[in-house]
């Protein structure tokens, strides 16, 4: 059974910085992709990091691209989400997700099967 556990979430100012931590068990955590996802209230979930399992080839949206940075262990099946110059439109709740998709499919939460339960991420201004 794939379980997924985020953690690291919490309440920072705008320009601060948070690192999610997404720790995998039960599976060969080297043969999936994991992606991290946020949902803010209101709004339609969001990709915001992928790392492929195929290389460990990274994406952003523009949306976080140089802020955001995502990285992963595979010797202890956890991805993080190093997160720096936080606005408060980084809100929400993040969700890390695994999947053994590759290339673009990575890019739709649709092709991602399992999924953590959530960290919640407040941005003061």
């Amino acid at each position: 059974q794939v379980e997924l556990t985020e953690s690291g979430g919490g309440l920072v100012q705008a320009g601060g910085s948070l690192r999610l931590s997404c720790v995998a068990s039960g599976v060969t955590f080297r043969s999936y992709s994991i992606a991290w996802f946020r949902q803010a209230p209101g709004k339609e979930r969001e990709l915001v990091a992928v790392t492929r399992k195929a290389g460990g080839s990274t994406y952003y949206p523009d949306s976080v691209k140089g802020r955001f940075a995502i990285s992963r262990d595979n010797a202890k099946n956890t991805v993080y989400l190093q997160m720096n110059s936080l606005k408060p439109e980084d809100t929400a709740v993040y969700y890390c997700a695994a999947s053994t998709v590759v290339f673009s499919g990575t890019l739709d939460s649709n092709n991602y099967p399992h999924w953590g339960q959530g960290t919640r991420v407040t941005v003061s201004s």
